[in-house]
């Protein structure tokens, strides 16, 4: 029988790599971080510059995950989820914490303040939520 596959995603500050990091510790399943894996292989298709940040090549991340995935035991990192196939993951988390507390995180980390308004404006949250996790396919 095949491992499961765990999608942790929200928000960055929520508890992800933490959570992920314990998981992996106490069941021995593998843990990748998004964030580490695109550094590592320059996963990049340019970058933001009114974000300060490098953008994501999201087809190159899952021909990376792809092999990984299909032996399966493998916890995803990521503050979305939208580009993943859906074949991938038995389970999906998304974590939340209040919002006070992931302010006080994110401003700890360096966020600008231009990032972290558009991280906590309605349309952010509205974006963030848009596709109902676990997709009906995987119910």
């Amino acid at each position: 029988m095949r491992l499961p596959n765990i999608l942790l995603t929200g928000t960055p500050g929520v508890g992800k790599t933490t959570l992920g990091k314990e998981l992996a510790l106490r069941t021995g399943l593998k843990y990748v971080n998004v964030g580490d894996l695109a550094q590592e292989g320059q996963l990049y298709d340019g970058f933001d510059e009114e974000y300060k940040c490098p953008i994501l090549d999201e087809d190159r991340v899952v021909d990376e995950l792809e092999n990984k995935m299909k032996e399966g035991g493998v916890i995803v990192d990521y503050h979305g989820c939208d580009f993943f196939p859906e074949r991938w993951f038995h389970i999906v988390f998304v974590l939340q914490t209040d919002n006070s507390v992931l302010y006080t995180r994110l401003e700890k980390r360096g966020y600008s303040v231009k990032k972290l308004q558009a991280m906590f404006s309605v349309k952010f949250s509205k974006f963030f939520m848009k596709k109902p996790w676990p997709p009906t396919s995987l119910k």
